[in-house]
């Protein structure tokens, strides 16, 4: 006989993602629609940064990931590109300290070696910095591209079967996964692009495999915690089977 749950229990509550990814777009439309530059709309976007992380713990996102500057991004004007390096030191600069505080661990991913070395060497520090908080997680893509990480990750991994370290018949797509950017950070479960487009441009394919996607039409300055949480909530109600079937 099935024994039917009691009137007064209280259903669990749907769950949330543990890492969320976000595609920040709609900077420069954003400037636009305000009659300004285009590192107007970058520097507004940086603003909302904060807000985004600061509203993590509050509902239950442990890990974010933001896309910064693609390995396509270089093909802008000169002086958008230089003027998002120089606003990437200034808000690093500016940050660290509240990282710190806040007990946010901050990590980078993408290829470092063609950004400038003061860029760099903040980089290194403030990883360094805050190399023992655990409130949450924000690594922050930075001349990143998925092709262009797998491509590295499958050079470091023929380096180590070339020396014998790996054999090539046991290599499968976990040991793989060991060499990519992200080798110490769980897969995305939600994957959020803001500005209305409905593309991945190149953004953690490996790892989003099994990622639920949220395209939402607010502009990225404009996406506040408010917006997040919503996102989230929808998230809750997703059922995610991975490939199998309802039970």
């Amino acid at each position: 006989m099935t024994t039917s749950a009691s009137p007064d229990a209280i259903p669990e509550p749907p769950k949330g993602p543990s890492h969320v990814a976000i595609i920040m777009d709609g900077n420069g439309r954003w400037a636009q629609q305000r009659n300004r530059p285009r590192l107007f709309g970058h520097q507004a976007g940086a603003r909302r940064v904060r807000e985004i992380v600061e509203a993590c713990p509050d509902i239950g996102v442990k890990y974010l990931t933001i896309f910064a500057f693609s390995t396509e991004n270089w093909k802008r004007t000169q002086i958008e590109v230089a003027g998002l390096m120089t606003l990437f030191k200034r808000y690093i600069t500016k940050e660290m300290q509240a990282f710190v505080k806040e007990r946010v661990r901050v990590r980078f991913i993408g290829d470092r070696m063609r950004l400038d070395p003061k860029l760099q060497a903040l980089m290194d520090e403030t990883e360094k910095l805050t190399a023992e908080n655990d409130r949450v997680h924000l690594t922050i893509a930075l001349n990143y591209g998925s092709r262009d990480e797998v491509a590295r990750a499958t050079k470091r991994l023929a380096r180590e079967v070339s020396a014998g370290k790996i054999e090539p018949e046991t290599v499968d797509e976990t040991t793989l996964a060991r060499f990519l950017d992200t080798h110490v950070l769980p897969d995305p479960d939600l994957v959020i692009r803001t500005s209305g487009e409905a593309r991945i441009s190149n953004f953690l394919l490996w790892q989003s495999a099994y990622a639920e996607y949220e395209f939402v039409d607010t502009l990225w300055p404009d996406f506040t915690r408010d917006h997040l949480a919503e996102v989230v909530g929808r998230y809750g109600l997703r059922e995610r089977r991975f490939g199998a079937v309802p039970a």
